[in-house]
Protein backbone atom coordinates (compact mmCIF):
# COMPACT_ATOMS: atom_id res chain seq x y z
CA UNK A 1 0.00 0.00 0.00
CA UNK A 2 2.99 2.63 1.18
CA UNK A 3 4.61 1.61 -2.15
CA UNK A 4 1.46 2.28 -4.25
CA UNK A 5 0.79 5.67 -2.54
CA UNK A 6 4.96 6.46 -3.43
CA UNK A 7 4.18 5.66 -7.16
CA UNK A 8 0.79 7.58 -7.14
CA UNK A 9 2.19 10.85 -5.61
CA UNK A 10 5.59 10.67 -7.71
CA UNK A 11 3.31 10.13 -11.04
CA UNK A 12 0.92 12.90 -10.07
CA UNK A 13 4.05 15.44 -9.50
CA UNK A 14 5.04 14.13 -13.30
CA UNK A 15 1.49 15.02 -14.38
CA UNK A 16 1.54 19.20 -12.32
CA UNK A 17 2.50 20.76 -15.02
CA UNK A 18 0.79 25.06 -13.97
CA UNK A 19 0.20 26.53 -17.28
CA UNK A 20 1.63 30.31 -17.20
CA UNK A 21 -0.72 33.14 -18.16
CA UNK A 22 1.00 34.55 -21.48
CA UNK A 23 1.03 30.80 -22.80
CA UNK A 24 -2.89 30.82 -21.81
CA UNK A 25 -3.51 34.70 -23.43
CA UNK A 26 -0.99 34.05 -26.68
CA UNK A 27 -3.21 30.71 -27.90
CA UNK A 28 -7.06 32.46 -26.26
CA UNK A 29 -6.60 35.09 -28.52
CA UNK A 30 -7.98 33.48 -31.13
CA UNK A 31 -11.29 32.06 -29.97
CA UNK A 32 -12.75 35.19 -28.65
CA UNK A 33 -15.77 34.57 -31.28
CA UNK A 34 -16.40 30.87 -30.36
CA UNK A 35 -16.32 31.44 -26.51
CA UNK A 36 -19.14 34.10 -26.62
CA UNK A 37 -22.07 32.67 -24.81
CA UNK A 38 -20.78 29.84 -23.93
CA UNK A 39 -20.20 28.24 -20.60
CA UNK A 40 -16.83 27.20 -19.81
CA UNK A 41 -15.30 24.47 -18.11
CA UNK A 42 -11.98 24.28 -16.44
CA UNK A 43 -12.07 20.92 -14.69
CA UNK A 44 -8.28 19.87 -13.82
CA UNK A 45 -7.63 23.39 -12.24
CA UNK A 46 -7.31 24.61 -8.61
CA UNK A 47 -9.43 28.21 -9.10
CA UNK A 48 -7.16 29.95 -6.80
CA UNK A 49 -3.68 28.99 -8.53
CA UNK A 50 -4.96 28.38 -12.00
CA UNK A 51 -4.22 30.75 -14.47
CA UNK A 52 -6.90 28.93 -16.86
CA UNK A 53 -9.18 30.16 -14.33
CA UNK A 54 -7.83 33.52 -13.53
CA UNK A 55 -7.57 34.11 -17.64
CA UNK A 56 -11.42 33.89 -17.93
CA UNK A 57 -12.60 35.44 -14.49
CA UNK A 58 -10.36 38.48 -15.80
CA UNK A 59 -11.74 38.53 -18.98
CA UNK A 60 -15.41 37.37 -18.21
CA UNK A 61 -17.42 40.54 -19.55
CA UNK A 62 -14.76 40.86 -22.75
CA UNK A 63 -15.14 37.27 -24.20
CA UNK A 64 -18.98 37.66 -23.19
CA UNK A 65 -19.02 34.43 -21.25
CA UNK A 66 -22.35 32.79 -19.88
CA UNK A 67 -20.57 30.81 -17.33
CA UNK A 68 -17.28 29.77 -15.95
CA UNK A 69 -16.63 26.81 -13.72
CA UNK A 70 -13.57 25.54 -12.18
CA UNK A 71 -13.28 22.45 -9.97
CA UNK A 72 -9.89 21.65 -8.05
CA UNK A 73 -8.91 17.94 -7.81
CA UNK A 74 -8.25 17.18 -3.72
CA UNK A 75 -4.98 15.05 -5.02
CA UNK A 76 -3.02 17.79 -6.24
CA UNK A 77 0.59 17.96 -5.09
CA UNK A 78 0.99 22.19 -6.24
CA UNK A 79 -2.72 23.06 -5.29
CA UNK A 80 -2.17 25.08 -1.76
CA UNK A 81 1.63 24.64 -1.97
CA UNK A 82 2.90 27.49 -3.88
CA UNK A 83 1.33 30.52 -5.30
CA UNK A 84 -2.36 31.60 -4.56
CA UNK A 85 -3.85 34.04 -6.97
CA UNK A 86 -6.11 35.64 -5.04
CA UNK A 87 -6.23 36.31 -1.52
CA UNK A 88 -9.21 34.79 -0.21
CA UNK A 89 -9.48 32.74 3.08
CA UNK A 90 -9.22 28.84 2.33
CA UNK A 91 -12.67 26.96 3.14
CA UNK A 92 -12.69 24.98 6.22
CA UNK A 93 -10.99 21.62 5.67
CA UNK A 94 -12.88 18.59 6.03
CA UNK A 95 -12.13 16.17 9.29
CA UNK A 96 -10.57 13.07 7.05
CA UNK A 97 -9.10 15.24 4.55
CA UNK A 98 -7.10 18.96 5.08
CA UNK A 99 -6.89 19.61 1.33
CA UNK A 100 -10.59 18.75 -0.09
CA UNK A 101 -12.05 19.86 -3.25
CA UNK A 102 -14.04 22.07 -4.70
CA UNK A 103 -15.84 24.24 -7.12
CA UNK A 104 -16.58 27.70 -8.42
CA UNK A 105 -19.07 28.93 -10.61
CA UNK A 106 -19.55 32.59 -11.63
CA UNK A 107 -22.33 33.70 -13.66
CA UNK A 108 -21.18 37.28 -13.82
CA UNK A 109 -18.43 39.58 -12.51
CA UNK A 110 -19.86 42.86 -11.83
CA UNK A 111 -17.74 46.22 -10.82
CA UNK A 112 -17.53 45.09 -7.14
CA UNK A 113 -15.23 48.03 -5.97
CA UNK A 114 -16.87 50.68 -7.95
CA UNK A 115 -14.05 51.80 -9.89
CA UNK A 116 -15.32 51.77 -13.06
CA UNK A 117 -13.49 48.72 -14.17
CA UNK A 118 -13.83 44.50 -13.57
CA UNK A 119 -10.63 43.19 -12.89
CA UNK A 120 -8.69 40.77 -10.95
CA UNK A 121 -9.83 43.01 -7.80
CA UNK A 122 -13.52 42.26 -8.64
CA UNK A 123 -13.38 38.60 -8.89
CA UNK A 124 -11.15 38.53 -5.57
CA UNK A 125 -14.41 40.54 -4.01
CA UNK A 126 -16.77 38.45 -5.85
CA UNK A 127 -15.26 34.84 -4.20
CA UNK A 128 -15.21 36.67 -0.63
CA UNK A 129 -18.79 37.96 -0.69
CA UNK A 130 -20.76 36.22 -3.19
CA UNK A 131 -23.05 33.18 -2.01
CA UNK A 132 -22.71 30.24 -3.60
CA UNK A 133 -19.71 31.28 -5.58
CA UNK A 134 -17.43 28.76 -4.07
CA UNK A 135 -18.28 25.39 -2.95
CA UNK A 136 -17.24 21.67 -1.53
CA UNK A 137 -17.70 18.85 -3.94
CA UNK A 138 -18.64 15.48 -2.29
CA UNK A 139 -16.08 13.66 -3.75
CA UNK A 140 -12.19 14.18 -4.79
CA UNK A 141 -12.94 16.86 -8.04
CA UNK A 142 -11.71 13.88 -10.08
CA UNK A 143 -12.69 14.59 -13.49
CA UNK A 144 -13.77 11.02 -13.94
CA UNK A 145 -16.11 11.46 -10.86
CA UNK A 146 -20.06 10.99 -11.36
CA UNK A 147 -20.42 15.18 -10.14
CA UNK A 148 -17.73 16.26 -12.56
CA UNK A 149 -19.01 14.58 -15.41
CA UNK A 150 -22.38 16.32 -14.35
CA UNK A 151 -20.39 19.67 -14.67
CA UNK A 152 -19.11 18.86 -17.75
CA UNK A 153 -22.35 18.31 -19.33
CA UNK A 154 -23.32 21.25 -18.61
CA UNK A 155 -20.26 23.22 -20.44
CA UNK A 156 -20.14 23.96 -23.57
CA UNK A 157 -16.50 24.10 -24.15
CA UNK A 158 -13.69 22.76 -21.98
CA UNK A 159 -10.31 24.69 -21.54
CA UNK A 160 -7.33 23.18 -19.15
CA UNK A 161 -4.27 21.23 -18.87
CA UNK A 162 -5.06 17.84 -18.47
CA UNK A 163 -2.67 15.37 -16.44
CA UNK A 164 -0.36 14.25 -19.26
CA UNK A 165 -0.50 10.34 -18.42
CA UNK A 166 -4.11 10.54 -18.54
CA UNK A 167 -4.45 12.40 -22.08
CA UNK A 168 -6.73 10.05 -23.92
CA UNK A 169 -8.74 8.85 -20.96
CA UNK A 170 -8.88 12.71 -20.65
CA UNK A 171 -9.83 13.12 -24.31
CA UNK A 172 -12.18 10.44 -25.28
CA UNK A 173 -14.56 11.47 -22.31
CA UNK A 174 -15.07 14.75 -24.00
CA UNK A 175 -15.37 12.83 -27.40
CA UNK A 176 -18.17 10.79 -25.66
CA UNK A 177 -19.89 13.55 -24.49
CA UNK A 178 -19.63 15.69 -27.57
CA UNK A 179 -17.72 18.67 -26.05
CA UNK A 180 -16.15 21.82 -27.77
CA UNK A 181 -12.18 21.93 -26.37
CA UNK A 182 -8.58 23.30 -26.43
CA UNK A 183 -6.44 21.40 -24.35
CA UNK A 184 -2.85 21.09 -23.89
CA UNK A 185 -1.26 17.92 -24.51
CA UNK A 186 2.34 16.47 -25.52
CA UNK A 187 3.50 15.82 -28.58
CA UNK A 188 3.89 12.55 -28.68
CA UNK A 189 0.43 12.17 -27.97
CA UNK A 190 0.29 12.52 -31.76
CA UNK A 191 1.33 9.04 -31.76
CA UNK A 192 -1.15 7.07 -29.53
CA UNK A 193 -3.49 5.01 -32.47
CA UNK A 194 -6.63 6.72 -30.76
CA UNK A 195 -5.57 10.43 -30.71
CA UNK A 196 -4.13 9.91 -34.28
CA UNK A 197 -7.77 8.29 -35.46
CA UNK A 198 -9.65 11.95 -33.81
CA UNK A 199 -7.36 13.27 -36.43
CA UNK A 200 -7.66 11.47 -39.14
CA UNK A 201 -11.60 11.54 -39.04
CA UNK A 202 -11.22 15.33 -38.80
CA UNK A 203 -12.57 15.51 -34.95
CA UNK A 204 -9.77 17.07 -33.82
CA UNK A 205 -6.55 19.42 -35.02
CA UNK A 206 -4.41 21.24 -33.77
CA UNK A 207 -3.95 25.09 -32.28
CA UNK A 208 -1.92 27.88 -33.24
CA UNK A 209 0.64 28.72 -30.10
CA UNK A 210 2.51 24.61 -30.65
CA UNK A 211 6.21 23.79 -29.67
CA UNK A 212 8.31 26.31 -28.89
CA UNK A 213 10.00 27.25 -25.61
CA UNK A 214 6.78 26.89 -22.32
CA UNK A 215 8.21 27.12 -19.32
CA UNK A 216 5.38 25.17 -16.56
CA UNK A 217 5.27 25.58 -13.00
CA UNK A 218 5.98 22.27 -10.82
CA UNK A 219 6.52 21.43 -7.43
CA UNK A 220 9.71 22.40 -5.87
CA UNK A 221 10.75 19.07 -5.34
CA UNK A 222 10.19 17.96 -8.90
CA UNK A 223 13.47 16.58 -10.61
CA UNK A 224 14.82 16.34 -14.14
CA UNK A 225 17.52 14.95 -15.99
CA UNK A 226 18.43 18.12 -17.55
CA UNK A 227 19.37 20.73 -15.13
CA UNK A 228 18.78 23.55 -17.65
CA UNK A 229 15.15 22.68 -18.47
CA UNK A 230 14.36 23.72 -14.63
CA UNK A 231 14.56 27.11 -12.73
CA UNK A 232 13.57 28.83 -9.81
CA UNK A 233 11.66 32.60 -9.53
CA UNK A 234 10.60 34.18 -6.60
CA UNK A 235 10.86 30.81 -4.63
CA UNK A 236 8.54 28.93 -7.70
CA UNK A 237 9.92 26.19 -9.89
CA UNK A 238 9.53 26.00 -13.56
CA UNK A 239 10.20 23.44 -15.74
CA UNK A 240 10.61 24.20 -19.80
CA UNK A 241 8.68 21.98 -22.00
CA UNK A 242 9.36 22.38 -25.83
CA UNK A 243 7.07 19.40 -26.72
CA UNK A 244 3.90 20.60 -25.55
CA UNK A 245 0.67 21.53 -28.23
CA UNK A 246 -2.18 22.88 -28.23
CA UNK A 247 -5.03 19.95 -29.03
CA UNK A 248 -8.74 21.45 -30.20
CA UNK A 249 -12.46 20.48 -32.30
CA UNK A 250 -12.32 24.60 -32.84
CA UNK A 251 -11.82 25.67 -36.09
CA UNK A 252 -8.57 27.74 -36.65
CA UNK A 253 -7.85 29.70 -39.43
CA UNK A 254 -4.48 27.86 -39.86
CA UNK A 255 -6.08 24.68 -40.67
CA UNK A 256 -7.98 26.55 -43.68
CA UNK A 257 -4.67 27.72 -44.80
CA UNK A 258 -2.70 25.72 -48.36
CA UNK A 259 1.28 24.80 -47.56
CA UNK A 260 2.80 26.40 -49.86
CA UNK A 261 5.25 23.82 -51.86
CA UNK A 262 8.26 24.80 -54.36
CA UNK A 263 9.83 21.12 -54.51
CA UNK A 264 9.59 18.74 -57.45
CA UNK A 265 9.81 14.86 -56.92
CA UNK A 266 12.78 13.00 -58.14
CA UNK A 267 13.77 9.52 -56.91
CA UNK A 268 17.35 10.38 -55.96
CA UNK A 269 16.27 13.24 -53.79
CA UNK A 270 13.25 10.98 -51.89
CA UNK A 271 14.08 7.39 -51.41
CA UNK A 272 10.95 4.84 -50.82
CA UNK A 273 11.02 2.84 -47.65
CA UNK A 274 12.10 -0.71 -47.79
CA UNK A 275 9.17 -1.80 -45.38
CA UNK A 276 6.56 0.45 -46.86
CA UNK A 277 5.44 2.26 -50.24
CA UNK A 278 6.17 5.52 -49.60
CA UNK A 279 8.88 8.32 -50.22
CA UNK A 280 10.84 9.83 -47.33
CA UNK A 281 10.32 13.39 -46.62
CA UNK A 282 12.39 14.40 -44.15
CA UNK A 283 11.38 18.12 -43.50
CA UNK A 284 7.48 19.28 -44.29
CA UNK A 285 9.05 22.71 -46.41
CA UNK A 286 10.53 19.44 -48.64
CA UNK A 287 7.41 18.08 -49.39
CA UNK A 288 6.94 17.95 -53.06
CA UNK A 289 4.20 19.39 -55.19
CA UNK A 290 4.02 17.20 -58.27
CA UNK A 291 3.79 13.75 -56.38
CA UNK A 292 0.88 12.02 -55.75
CA UNK A 293 1.63 8.65 -53.86
CA UNK A 294 2.18 8.49 -50.53
CA UNK A 295 5.01 10.54 -48.58
CA UNK A 296 6.47 9.65 -45.12
CA UNK A 297 6.40 13.06 -43.25
CA UNK A 298 7.32 14.54 -39.64
CA UNK A 299 4.79 14.25 -37.20
CA UNK A 300 5.09 18.78 -37.01
CA UNK A 301 3.17 18.04 -40.58
CA UNK A 302 0.01 18.23 -38.30
CA UNK A 303 0.56 21.66 -37.23
CA UNK A 304 0.30 22.88 -40.98
CA UNK A 305 -2.12 20.37 -42.17
CA UNK A 306 -5.25 21.60 -44.07
CA UNK A 307 -7.49 18.39 -44.60
CA UNK A 308 -8.63 20.10 -48.23
CA UNK A 309 -4.69 19.92 -49.10
CA UNK A 310 -3.83 16.59 -48.35
CA UNK A 311 -4.88 12.69 -46.90
CA UNK A 312 -3.85 11.56 -43.85
CA UNK A 313 -3.32 8.11 -44.37
CA UNK A 314 -2.05 6.81 -41.03
CA UNK A 315 1.66 6.20 -39.30
CA UNK A 316 4.64 4.39 -39.29
CA UNK A 317 3.20 2.82 -35.27
CA UNK A 318 0.81 1.33 -37.84
CA UNK A 319 1.78 0.97 -41.46
CA UNK A 320 5.42 -0.32 -41.44
CA UNK A 321 6.08 -4.06 -41.86
CA UNK A 322 8.98 -6.59 -42.33
CA UNK A 323 11.42 -5.55 -44.92
CA UNK A 324 11.71 -8.40 -47.38
CA UNK A 325 14.28 -9.51 -49.84
CA UNK A 326 13.55 -12.18 -52.34
CA UNK A 327 11.74 -14.88 -50.61
CA UNK A 328 13.26 -13.43 -46.92
CA UNK A 329 11.83 -11.40 -44.09
CA UNK A 330 14.58 -9.69 -42.48
CA UNK A 331 13.19 -8.94 -38.96
CA UNK A 332 16.63 -7.87 -37.82
CA UNK A 333 18.86 -6.32 -39.71
CA UNK A 334 22.69 -4.29 -38.67
CA UNK A 335 23.27 -1.21 -38.84
CA UNK A 336 26.19 0.68 -40.15
CA UNK A 337 27.40 1.32 -36.62
CA UNK A 338 27.22 -2.39 -35.29
CA UNK A 339 23.79 -2.17 -33.64
CA UNK A 340 21.48 -4.80 -34.11
CA UNK A 341 18.00 -3.01 -34.76
CA UNK A 342 14.17 -4.76 -34.86
CA UNK A 343 13.34 -3.92 -38.94
CA UNK A 344 9.66 -3.05 -38.64
CA UNK A 345 9.60 -1.90 -34.93
CA UNK A 346 6.70 0.92 -35.51
CA UNK A 347 9.54 2.45 -37.52
CA UNK A 348 10.06 2.79 -41.44
CA UNK A 349 13.28 2.16 -42.87
CA UNK A 350 15.45 3.06 -45.11
CA UNK A 351 18.40 1.14 -47.75
CA UNK A 352 21.35 2.76 -46.36
CA UNK A 353 23.96 0.75 -48.59
CA UNK A 354 24.67 -2.79 -47.83
CA UNK A 355 22.20 -2.45 -44.34
CA UNK A 356 19.16 -0.07 -43.71
CA UNK A 357 18.85 2.89 -41.33
CA UNK A 358 15.58 3.63 -39.47
CA UNK A 359 13.67 7.24 -39.60
CA UNK A 360 11.64 8.61 -36.50
CA UNK A 361 7.53 8.61 -36.77
CA UNK A 362 6.38 9.30 -39.83
CA UNK A 363 2.47 10.30 -40.73
CA UNK A 364 2.01 9.32 -44.19
CA UNK A 365 0.21 11.62 -46.26
CA UNK A 366 -0.96 11.79 -49.46
CA UNK A 367 -1.54 15.34 -52.06
CA UNK A 368 -4.91 15.59 -52.69
CA UNK A 369 -4.44 17.71 -55.75
CA UNK A 370 -0.83 17.11 -56.38
CA UNK A 371 0.17 19.87 -59.77
CA UNK A 372 1.04 17.36 -62.76
CA UNK A 373 5.13 16.85 -63.63
CA UNK A 374 7.30 18.68 -66.14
Amino acid sequence: MVKSTFNDAKKAKADEFYTQLPDIETELRHYRDQLRGKVILCNCDDPYESNFFKYFAMNFNFLGLKKLIATCYAGSVVAGEQLSLFDVPALEPRPDSPRHAYKIEITEVPDENGDGATDLADVELLLRNGKNVLTLLQGDGDFRSRECVELLKLSDVVVTNPPFSLFREYLAQLMEHDKGFLILGSQGAISYADVFGFIQRNRLWLGYDNGGEKWFRVPMDYQNNTPSRLKIVDGIKYLSMGSVYWFTNLDTTRRHEPLTLYRRYSPDEYPTYANYDAIEVSKVADIPLDFDGDMGVPITFLDKYNPDQFELIGQSRQLSRPIIVGDTVIERFQDRNGYMRQAARERFCLPDGDAYKRVFDRIVIRNKHPEARL
